[in-house]
C-alpha cells in the first residue's frame, strides 16, 4: 500500500511540481539531453564493462550507444521535472505515514519514465514481476489527473527503453563503487542488476543488436 501512494506521488512533483519551475536553476544542467545520455553510458562502458574484461569493439558498441541516446532524447516524449535519482530510499515517512521525498538536488527538465524505471527496477529492491506491473498501472493511472497519456502500448514500449538505460547506468555506477572502490554493498548489486537485464531482454527486442549481444 505504501509503495502504490509513493508512486501515486510520483506524476505529482514531476508535473505539478515543474510548473513555473525555473529548470536555468537547476544543477549541474538543466535538461536531460543527448549528451548527459552518452556521458552514463560511457560510465558503463569504462567502469563496468571493461572491468569485466569482456571483449567489445568499440566503435560497433559506440554506434549503438548514440542510436539509443537519440531514441531516449526524442522530442515527442512529454517533458516533466525529472527527480533522477528516485528510489526506495529516498522515500521518507511523514507523522501520519504517507510518503514525502527527498534528495532530488541532481533535478532537471526530462521525461517521466525516467523516474518511473529507477524506482520499480531498483536492483536491489528486487520488486517481483506482478509487484511492478501493478505499479506501472497505478502510475498510469495518476499520470492521467495532470496530462494527457499515450496508449498503454506506446507507454510500456518508452518505459522499458528507460529501464534498459537505467540499469546500463547504474551498472555503471556499480562498477565503479564496486569493482574500483571495492565497496562490498556495490558488488553485491550488481547480480540482482544483471539480473534485470535478461529478463529485460528476454521480454523485448532492442533495435541495438550489437549492445544487446555483450550484454
Amino acid at each position: 500500500e505504501l509503495l502504490k501512494q509513493t508512486i501515486r506521488q510520483l506524476p505529482n512533483i514531476q508535473l505539478r511540481g515543474a510548473r513555473g519551475l525555473d529548470f536555468s536553476q537547476c544543477y549541474p544542467q538543466p535538461a536531460f539531453d543527448i549528451d548527459s545520455v552518452l556521458f552514463d553510458l560511457n560510465y558503463f562502458k569504462y567502469c563496468f564493462l571493461k572491468a569485466t574484461e569482456v571483449d567489445f569493439h568499440e566503435l560497433k558498441l559506440e554506434a549503438d550507444f548514440r542510436l539509443l541516446a537519440k531514441d531516449l532524447t526524442n522530442a515527442d516524449d512529454p517533458q516533466g521535472f525529472l527527480y533522477r535519482d528516485f528510489q526506495a530510499r529516498n522515500v521518507m515517512l511523514n507523522s501520519e505515514g504517507r510518503p514525502f521525498f527527498i534528495d532530488f538536488q541532481g533535478g532537471r527538465k526530462g521525461p517521466y519514465y525516467y523516474d518511473l524505471a529507477s524506482f520499480l527496477w531498483q536492483a536491489s529492491a528486487k520488486y517481483p514481476y506482478k509487484v511492478r506491473r501493478e505499479l506501472v498501472y497505478e502510475y498510469y493511472n495518476a499520470m492521467k489527473q495532470f496530462a494527457e497519456v499515450p496508449s498503454p502500448h506506446h507507454f510500456v514500449d518508452r518505459l522499458s527503453l528507460f529501464v534498459l538505460f537505467r540499469q546500463l547506468q547504474v551498472l555503471g555506477a556499480y562498477g565503479f563503487r564496486g569493482y574500483f572502490e571495492r565497496k562490498l554493498h556495490f558488488i553485491e548489486s550488481i547480480p540482482p542488476a544483471m539480473q534485470n537485464i535478461r529478463e529485460l531482454l528476454d521480454e523485448r527486442n532492442f533495435p541495438y543488436p550489437y549492445l544487446t549481444d555483450i550484454l
